[in-house]
């Protein structure tokens, strides 16, 4: 018996030692809900992207995105996963939101839905879309 319980333990050790947390992926978890009471086109597709917003006068650059067709009705859930080693300390960023139907944009998100990626537990963000016009 000692003789497998040896290499079992030699084993966990060796995968304990190698485990970095800094290198686990970040998650960010909500929904996207809008008011109107309207039903979506069974073709929609929602995209949702993880974004660092700090500069303003340069172009936000994604860090998740996840792009897919919408099972359902409102609110959609969401999961975007990132590389934690692409956060910076003292940038912002920001969860943002659109919905389209055949490359035609129906909504997107117009306010801006901070996230704050140094917290272990983030709390789910809840994105509101409107409307495009």
């Amino acid at each position: 018996m000692k003789y497998i319980l040896l290499p079992l333990m030699a084993a966990l050790l060796t995968a304990c030692a190698g485990h970095d947390p800094d290198n686990l992926p970040g998650k960010v978890d909500g929904e996207v809900f809008y008011l109107q009471r309207i039903a979506l086109p069974p073709t929609a597709t929602l995209e949702v992207a993880l974004q660092d917003v700090s500069l303003a006068d340069a172009p936000a650059v994604t860090l998740a995105n996840q792009k897919g067709p919408i099972k359902g009705q409102v609110p959609l859930p969401f999961h975007l996963t990132y590389d934690q080693k692409q956060v910076k300390p003292g940038h912002t960023y920001a969860v943002s939101a659109r919905i389209e139907d055949g490359g035609k944009l129906l909504m997107i998100s117009t306010e801006r839905y901070t996230v704050d990626l140094t917290l272990e537990e983030k709390p789910p963000v809840k994105v509101r879309v409107n409307p495009a016009r």
